[in-house]
């Protein structure tokens, strides 16, 4: 299946030292896609940055959103607007080049024969950089601590560097979706295998943020694990309930 129109959804929030390097890199990376910047009123007027932007560049687009909601709301709002406008592909990765651009060919060539592509840091060739030991015990503990719960094969459940075909995002109910924090993307993989797509995972090496502060805390991590349980037992895990569940390709 020849792969079409494929739109990056980027949340952004005080990005503003990031935004126009980020945008950039993607245009560059992968001449074929677009860009939407969803941004949550940032103090910093990383809207308005986003705004000038694309005003010079037609493959950029801005989302304004009232206030900071979570970052899966905002993605949620992102799918919403690329499926109203008849994008093939949607795409999620974070602003900051810890989802480095260099990647996306290999996630937008994979979407070829699958439905749902992860860039993976736990499988062959994946990794991740300037990371401390409590970092990465917190974020592969908490992967595997998942798959087990899901009972899925997954070796990444918690990365937020995604290729989505649209029929997936169609398919999962996204105004059900329940977790908006870091559970969210969990979540939403889950909700795709158990809907039987194909999911299959790329490996990338994860770097921590160029410029600003981080987002991500243990206690956000945390919070995650404690709602893989919600995820297990939700009403659309009971509603989809089969005998075996698709491997990963």
């Amino acid at each position: 299946m020849t792969p079409g129109r494929a739109l990056v959804c980027l949340p952004t929030y005080e990005e503003r030292d990031n935004l126009e390097p980020i945008l950039r890199a993607i245009l560059e990376a992968a001449p074929s896609v677009e860009v939407l910047v969803i941004d949550d009123n940032s103090p910093d007027g990383t809207g308005r940055l986003a705004d000038a932007f694309a005003a010079r560049e037609p493959r950029v687009h801005v989302l304004h959103r009232a206030g900071k909601e979570g970052l899966g709301r905002a993605y949620l709002a992102g799918f919403a607007w690329a499926l109203e406008r008849g994008y093939d592909l949607v795409l999620e990765m974070d602003a900051d080049f810890s989802h480095d651009p260099r990647y996306l060919p290999a996630l937008l060539a994979r979407a070829a024969d699958a439905d749902l592509v992860l860039g993976s840091r736990y499988v062959p060739g994946g990794g991740t950089v300037n990371w401390g030991l409590g970092r990465k015990l917190i974020s592969r503990g908490g992967s595997l601590y998942a798959r087990t719960i899901l009972g899925v094969r997954v070796r990444d459940l918690t990365g937020g560097f995604k290729c989505f075909r649209r029929e997936v995002l169609e398919a999962i109910d996204l105004p059900s979706v329940e977790c908006s924090g870091y559970a969210f993307q969990i979540e939403l993989t889950y909700r795709a295998i158990r809907r039987g797509f194909r999911v299959a995972e790329i490996p990338i090496v994860f770097a921590d943020r160029r410029v600003g502060q981080s987002k991500m805390s243990r206690r956000i991590v945390l919070e995650a694990i404690r709602k893989v349980w919600a995820i297990r037992f939700s009403a659309f895990a009971r509603s989809e309930a089969r005998p075996g569940l698709p491997p990963a390709v």
